[in-house]
């Protein structure tokens, strides 16, 4: 069984990223440093009721280099678009993958049609470090469409995992990534047992969204907390005490050194002092106007 080095709890408050995100940060590099590499920031948007209005509400155009951004949504919808010409609509269970790598300018907001209804809304952005070698590749925008993320069934019907990345029980998940990760949308239903085999070498983290899991048969993890694993060690295995919904992600660590000021993350402080000269120079572009 893989040790468990931690459990993370839930953090005391949350914060709003322009008007359309309150975010509660699971985890970060600021705060746990190489134990979560190669992943940098876990922000999850929601669980919340947002009233119809005719409001465009997100985050308006910012940059990033250096790194990947995963957004899962499983409440609502979101319209992308950013400096290369990519974007488009994601709703529940739908994910984009986006490299920003050399640099790319953003924008997301809910859709039209979602800021018109309100509803639930709950959101889950990762943050995914980039090696030295591909931190100024060409961006990159995968669209992962909930039909095309294999949906496995977990035995003893004890619930289901979507594969969004890496392998499970032989299938593939959609998304191209730049090192090896697995991430892995699960349930587990109430009452019901299930162990996960991820790869040796790999940082493991299980980020709690919903319910109450006894992890490893020695702690217990509540919504929002984050449990984090030895890089060695055999399997997790976790038991439902209600229907918990988790994230379980695992990747290659990254051993370089992290430079990150805001929307940039390098691995020297002369290469977050271009990159701040770059994109005041213009040179990640700019996002068309709508309908250019």
């Amino acid at each position: 069984m893989r040790r468990i080095i931690d459990v993370y709890p839930a953090p005391d408050s949350m914060h709003w990223v322009g008007d359309g995100f309150p975010v509660r940060s699971l985890f970060s590099h600021h705060e746990h440093g190489a134990r979560v590499s190669p992943f940098l920031l876990f922000d999850y948007a929601g669980p919340f009721d947002f009233p119809p209005t005719a409001k465009r509400r997100g985050v308006g155009a910012h940059p990033h280099r250096g790194f990947e951004t995963v957004t899962i949504v499983l409440d609502g919808e979101l319209a992308h678009r950013d400096s290369t010409g990519a974007g488009g609509l994601i709703g529940p269970g739908d994910v984009q993958w986006m490299r920003a790598a050399s640099g790319v300018v953003h924008e997301e907001y809910h859709s039209e049609s979602f800021g018109k209804s309100g509803g639930r809304f709950e959101v889950v952005q990762l943050w995914v470090n980039l090696p030295a070698r591909e931190k100024m590749s060409p961006p990159r925008y995968q669209t992962l469409l909930d039909k095309d993320i294999p949906r496995i069934d977990l035995p003893d019907d004890a619930g289901i995992v979507r594969v969004i990345a890496g392998e499970f029980d032989g299938h593939r998940g959609p998304a191209q990534t730049a090192t090896p990760i697995d991430l892995w949308d699960v349930r587990i239903d109430a009452g019901k047992r299930a162990r996960f085999t991820l790869p040796e070498g790999h940082t493991a983290l299980a980020a709690v969204l919903e319910g109450t899991v006894e992890v490893n048969g020695e702690k217990i993890a509540r919504a929002t907390d984050v449990v984090v694993f030895e890089e060695e060690g055999g399997d997790i295995a976790f038991e439902a005490n209600n229907d918990v919904k988790l994230i379980l992600m695992s990747g290659e660590p990254i051993d370089e050194p992290v430079e990150q000021q805001g929307p940039f993350v390098m691995n020297t402080q002369d290469e977050l002092r271009q990159a701040f000269a770059d994109y005041q120079s213009g040179r990640f572009g700019a996002i068309a106007p709508q309908g250019g």
